[in-house]
C-alpha cells in the first residue's frame, strides 16, 4: 500500500536537517537516506508519484489528503515555486539529494554555486508551477519575485497553464483535477480583492487556439464579481466561481478546427460544438459528486430564459441561479474577445446588447444588476497577460 504520508513526513525532516547542517554532515546524510529510502517504498506500489501543492491542500495524484490540509510545508514549497512534483522510476539517491538542495535553495532564497552543484539527469526529477511538466524557474526569477514593489501588477500565467493542463488531463485522461481547478479559483478570488478592493483581472487573448483557457479563466472572475455583487456568502461565491471556470470543459471534445473555425459553421459541425453542455456535465458529473452545481452550469450555459438557446428543452423549466449568473457573463466575455470569424465588440455595446435581450434571454434582475457592475467597475478592470 503506498504511504504517500511517510514519504511527505521524511521529504520535510530531510530539508529541515539539511538546513542544520553542513554538506557530508552524518545527520544530514541519514535525513537524505531515510527520506530517500521512503520514496523507494512509495515507488514499490506507484512508480512514479506525483504530488501538488495548493495553499492548504496537498495533493496525492487525484487524492487530496485532508490530513494534512493547513500542512505548513505545502503553503511553503508552493511559495518557492514547487507546486507540482513528480518523481520517474529510475530516480537514484544522489539525484534525490541533489534535488532536495535545489529546494532548500528556493525555500531560503539563496543559490547553488555552479562549481558545487551536482547535475540532475533531465526527467528523473519534475518540478514547477502547476501545469508547467518538466520545467522549472530559476533560482534568480525565485529570488525577484521575493522583492517587494510600490504597485502591485497581477499576471495570471500560472493560473492560464494550470487551467491549460487541467483541459489536458481532462482530454487525455479523461479526469478533471478538482483541487487543481479549487486552487485557481483561490488565486482569482485573491487577484480581485488586492489592494482591500474590487478588480477585475481579464485575460487579453493572444492566440486563437489559448480561447478556451483565457475565456474561462475571465467568466470564473466575471462570476465571481457578479455573485459578490449581489450579495452571495463568500463560500457561494467561490463555487460559482468553480462553476465558471468549468463551464466549457465540454469544448476540449470539440475538434479545433471547429472551434477555431474563421467561416460559418455547417450544420454538422454547429452540431458538434452544440454537444459540450453535454459532454462538460458528463465529465464534471463523472469526476466528482461533490460537483453537481458545475455540473448542471455546463449543461444550461447556454439556455435562455425563455427556453431558447441549447441544449434543447422540451419543457420550459428554470435554469439554477449560478448557470443564469454564468451566462451573462459568459456572453459578455465572449463578445469582448476577438475570434477568427469576427472581430471583439466594444464594452458599452455589448452592455446594451444585454440590455435589450434583458427579459426574452437574460434574467432582468441578473442582466440589470450585472450591467450596473460592470459600470461602477469600469476604471478598474485591469487587463493582464496570460
Amino acid at each position: 500500500m503506498a504511504d504517500p504520508f511517510k514519504f511527505l513526513t521524511s521529504f520535510a525532516q530531510a530539508l529541515s536537517t539539511m538546513a542544520l547542517y553542513g554538506d557530508k554532515h552524518p545527520a544530514r546524510e541519514r535525513a537524505v537516506d531515510r527520506s530517500f529510502s521512503a520514496l523507494r517504498d512509495l515507488q514499490a506500489s506507484d512508480p512514479k508519484p506525483q504530488f501538488s501543492f495548493l495553499g492548504e491542500e496537498t495533493v496525492y495524484g487525484q487524492i487530496s489528503l485532508r490530513d494534512l490540509r493547513d500542512w505548513e510545508w505545502a503553503a511553503r514549497l508552493g511559495d518557492a515555486g514547487v507546486q507540482r512534483l513528480e518523481f520517474e522510476p529510475d530516480v537514484t539517491r544522489e539525484e534525490y539529494e541533489d534535488f532536495l538542495e535545489q529546494v532548500l535553495a528556493r525555500l531560503t532564497l539563496t543559490a547553488i554555486e555552479s562549481a558545487e552543484a551536482r547535475t540532475t539527469r533531465p526527467g528523473s526529477i519534475k518540478f514547477g508551477a502547476i501545469g508547467v511538466k518538466g520545467e522549472t524557474k530559476s533560482l534568480t526569477d525565485v529570488v525577484d519575485a521575493k522583492v517587494p514593489v510600490a504597485t502591485i501588477a497581477f499576471s495570471l500565467e500560472e493560473e492560464a497553464a494550470a487551467v491549460q493542463w487541467m483541459h489536458g488531463e481532462v482530454g487525455e485522461r479523461g479526469m478533471l483535477p478538482l483541487a487543481e481547478a479549487e486552487a485557481v479559483v483561490r488565486s482569482l478570488s485573491l487577484a480581485m480583492h488586492g489592494e482591500q478592493r474590487m478588480l477585475m483581472p481579464l485575460l487579453d487573448l493572444r492566440a486563437y487556439d489559448e480561447y478556451t483557457t483565457t475565456h474561462s479563466l475571465n467568466v470564473s472572475v466575471l462570476t465571481m464579481a457578479l455573485a459578490e455583487y449581489m450579495g452571495l456568502a463568500a463560500r457561494d461565491v467561490r463555487t460559482f466561481g468553480v462553476a465558471g471556470l468549468l463551464h466549457d470543459l465540454g469544448k476540449v471534445r470539440v475538434p479545433p478546427e471547429i472551434l477555431n473555425k474563421a467561416g460559418k459553421l455547417t450544420d454538422e459541425e454547429r452540431a458538434v460544438m452544440q454537444q459540450h453542455p453535454l459532454d462538460g456535465a458528463k465529465i464534471i458529473l463523472t469526476s466528482d459528486r461533490e460537483l453537481d452545481l458545475a455540473a448542471a452550469v455546463a449543461y444550461e450555459h447556454h439556455i435562455m430564459i425563455d427556453g431558447g438557446g441549447y441544449p434543447h428543452c422540451h419543457f420550459k423549466r428554470a435554469c439554477h441561479p449560478a448557470s443564469v449568473l454564468v451566462h451573462v457573463c459568459d456572453v459578455y466575455d465572449a463578445l469582448r474577445t476577438n475570434r477568427p470569424y469576427r472581430a471583439a465588440w466594444e464594452a458599452a455595446k455589448v452592455l446594451s446588447y444585454i440590455e435589450e435581450r434583458a427579459g426574452s434571454e437574460f434574467d432582468p434582475d441578473v442582466a440589470g444588476k450585472f450591467v450596473r457592475m460592470m459600470k461602477e467597475l469600469e476604471d478598474r478592470v485591469q487587463r493582464v497577460a496570460a
